[in-house]
């Protein structure tokens, strides 16, 4: 695994291969031909979008019913809805150059396919999403799993029982998960917060080791800040797991689209209702200095306006900025099978890169001979330096600045803020479409009866 054997790709949100060159799979960009990548065929069909990019030579929003900001798994999902279900004419704007969000995916120059905004493993307990999803793509059935490099120790994340005895010893560690179960149950999940406030100098220990080798130094370079001053729903992601399952998550649906991201969300944007262009930066042309009116490239627009971007930088920053985390990536390709023992491996107490991912183990792809990984590297966000925002810095300051902006969308009753950016909320993907479909269903009741246009579903039953 010498350094010497692999290609090295910067990839911070210019989409450049190692000599500079721009990515070849631009706007709209599929995966043809993935059983030649070692790809799994799918049993969906293709999609034939054809998505409109390059220089912006104005908008034209007459004659559509509905204009949808993002090409993401929000503004996607609510397109398809209000097109399919409701019979709308939407325009989809992206600001980059292709569709499908921070799950953007493509085949790189070895032939595996690459998250190019780091690793999205889909995983939920909600039907509705899940059977919603599946109409576009098939699954291959990856469940992700994750080790902390500890001190050349790889622990199962989250911490669970096979951790405890890793780090402990197999005695000691059955001492403690006794413990552990006497006091929280069986399979329960506890965050670290509520562990560290234990008395008992038991699980003190286990809190103490967990906050130390796990949490601390991960957390510091994740967000810049400790455990105990970032919000308590972020710690509760990955709690003491009080169980034998090493898998990450534990929902009962998990894996990764067949054919990808890409695809997926280009299929769920396939259809006759729907027009998409990318390379529109919406703040350009999206005018809401008038209350109540809203423009379009200049245009006044009485329809429906869907935004997943960043409010703040909508209303011009007016209250101040919202902070983020924002990534680089380093991509790197090895002549050689495998490059690690698991999918993603933190590295909890070393390095300054948070963890590294190898794809292969995502998109189970039977490449001999080649794999490629992404180191991930976290820092603050800074809109004016062709950064990305990823992940909301939560804390009561910033959720009351949020509220401010969020008030002045109110005064447009047309316009839906939606999504982890425009919402500012810390939202895994199916989240994200349920909350989509949710905003959906209602967008589509009709107000004199209070019904809701069918689903296709419900229409073939």
């Amino acid at each position: 695994m010498s350094g010497e054997e692999g290609r090295t790709v910067v990839e911070t949100g210019g989409g450049r291969t190692a000599d500079g060159a721009e990515d070849a799979q631009g706007a709209g960009a599929h995966h043809p031909n993935t059983q030649e990548h070692g790809l799994p065929a799918a049993d969906v069909g293709p999609s034939g979008l054809d998505v409109a990019g390059g220089p912006n030579p104005g908008l034209d929003v007459t004659g559509y019913d509905a204009i949808v900001v993002g090409a993401g798994f929000a503004g996607t999902t609510i397109a398809r809805e209000l097109a399919e279900r409701g019979g709308r004419r939407v325009l989809v704007l992206e600001q980059r150059p292709h569709i499908g969000g921070n799950a953007y995916d493509h085949v790189d120059d070895a032939g595996v396919l690459v998250h190019k905004y780091g690793p999205h493993i889909f995983h939920t307990r909600d039907e509705r999403v899940f059977d919603y999803l599946s109409r576009f793509t098939a699954w291959n059935g990856y469940s992700h799993e994750v080790l902390a490099n500890v001190h050349d120790t790889f622990l199962p994340v989250p911490f669970n029982k096979v951790s405890m005895r890793l780090a402990f010893g197999a005695e000691r560690g059955e001492e403690l998960i006794a413990k552990m179960v006497a006091r929280f149950g069986d399979g329960a999940k506890v965050s670290i917060n509520a562990l560290r406030e234990e008395d008992d100098p038991d699980l003190a220990e286990v809190a103490e080791y967990v906050y130390q080798n796990v949490f601390l130094y991960y957390t510091l370079k994740q967000w810049g800040t400790t455990p105990d001053k970032i919000d308590a729903s972020v710690t509760a992601r990955v709690p003491v797991f009080l169980s034998e399952d090493c898998r990450y998550f534990q929902d009962p649906h998990q894996g990764l689209p067949t054919d990808g991201y890409t695809t997926l969300i280009g299929r769920m944007l396939d259809h006759p209702g729907i027009t998409v262009r990318t390379d529109v930066d919406a703040r350009t042309v999206l005018d809401l200095g008038t209350p109540g009116v809203v423009r379009i490239d200049g245009q006044t627009f009485d329809g429906t306006v869907v935004y997943t971007g960043p409010l703040d930088e909508l209303f011009g920053n007016r209250f101040g900025s919202l902070p983020y985390r924002s990534l680089d990536f380093v991509f790197e390709t090895y002549r050689q099978d495998r490059f690690q023992q698991r999918g993603t491996i933190n590295y909890t107490v070393s390095e300054d890169y948070t963890r590294i991912t190898e794809f292969k183990y995502l998109t189970r792809q039977e490449l001999p001979g080649v794999t490629t990984i992404v180191r991930e590297y976290s820092k603050p966000y800074q809109p004016d330096a062709g950064m990305d925002p990823y992940y909301p810095v939560l804390d009561a300051e910033h959720l009351a600045l949020h509220g401010k902006y969020v008030a002045l969308t109110q005064e447009f009753p047309d316009f839906h803020p939606i999504g982890r950016l425009a919402e500012y909320r810390y939202y895994n993907m199916d989240a994200t479409v349920a909350n989509a479909l949710e905003l959906s269903d209602r967008l589509l009741t009709d107000e004199r009866t209070g019904t809701q246009a069918p689903s296709p579903r419900s229409k073939e039953n």
